[in-house]
């Protein structure tokens, strides 16, 4: 069985279509992609990616990413999505340094500062004094 024929039968899994139909539409795009060139199929689909952008516009768009999360948290099940978000974290630590960490920290905690104001930031200076104590 060609890749294509998988994938297009995979694809019809997890939506429900018609797989042939699924696989002529991957082997037309393959030959478009073949016939144009990289690039043009590049700029197409980022076109069109901006194109469905400002049709979602925000809220469809963050819906949209919520929805694709869910559905690839349940492929992956609990230990692979906790696998995934560990492998991102080390890519995210290589990238920042521990520079980048203390700034991320800094700019965390101004912004928290902001929310909770003086008095909230007192009290909860205050709190984690105490747990510290009661650790002790």
């Amino acid at each position: 069985m060609s890749d294509i024929r998988q994938e297009a039968e995979r694809r019809a899994d997890e939506t429900g279509k018609d797989p042939s139909r699924i696989e002529a539409g991957m082997k037309a795009a393959q030959t478009r992609k073949e016939r144009e060139g990289e690039d043009v199929f590049q700029r197409m689909g980022h076109e069109g990616g901006e194109a469905r952008k400002e049709q979602l516009g925000h809220e469809g768009y963050v819906e949209m990413g919520q929805k694709g999360g869910e559905v690839r948290r349940e492929q992956l099940g609990h230990e692979g999505y906790v696998e995934m978000g560990q492998k991102g974290g080390e890519v995210r630590k290589e990238q920042l340094g521990h520079e980048g960490y203390v700034e991320m920290g800094q700019k965390g905690g101004e912004a928290r500062k902001e929310q909770l104001g003086h008095e909230g930031y007192v009290e909860m200076g205050k709190q984690g004094g105490e747990a510290r104590r009661d650790r002790s």
